[in-house]
């Protein structure tokens, strides 16, 4: 796993890290604090609720704006060198996509928090 983060790159890995935590931080904290409220408040918290599965949606779109920058770098390097075999282009066409499947992972995690959360919330407040 430390190889993904390192091959992927440390800057986009890094906010990637800070969205999942952020998202996940954000989703935890809102339910713990609808759990404390009265039904009065239901429709509040759920639309603050709601701003975590934004955050994991960010984490995705960062994650595709990581591959495209990285694909970018790598076709000016191939258009400088001129002549470059398959295998690398494929392994850098790898290692971009490094970044979009984490982001496509910390958006599931968010969806499938919000969702759960979600729907314990109207069980719990109804």
């Amino acid at each position: 796993m430390k190889d993904l983060f390192y091959s992927g790159g440390p800057l986009f890995m890094s906010i990637l890290s800070l969205l999942l935590i952020m998202s996940v931080g954000w989703l935890l904290y809102h339910f713990l604090k609808m759990t404390k409220t009265g039904p009065e408040e239901k429709e509040n918290l759920l639309r603050k609720l709601s701003y975590g599965k934004s955050i994991g949606l960010f984490a995705l779109v960062t994650g595709i704006l990581g591959q495209l920058i990285g694909l970018y770098s790598a076709f000016s390097a191939i258009e400088r060198i001129g002549d470059v075999s398959p295998a690398m282009l494929y392994g850098g066409f790898k290692v971009s996509m490094i970044t979009t499947l984490f982001g496509i992972i910390i958006y599931l995690i968010s969806l499938s928090l919000w969702f759960g959360m979600s729907q314990a919330l109207e069980r719990i407040k109804d």
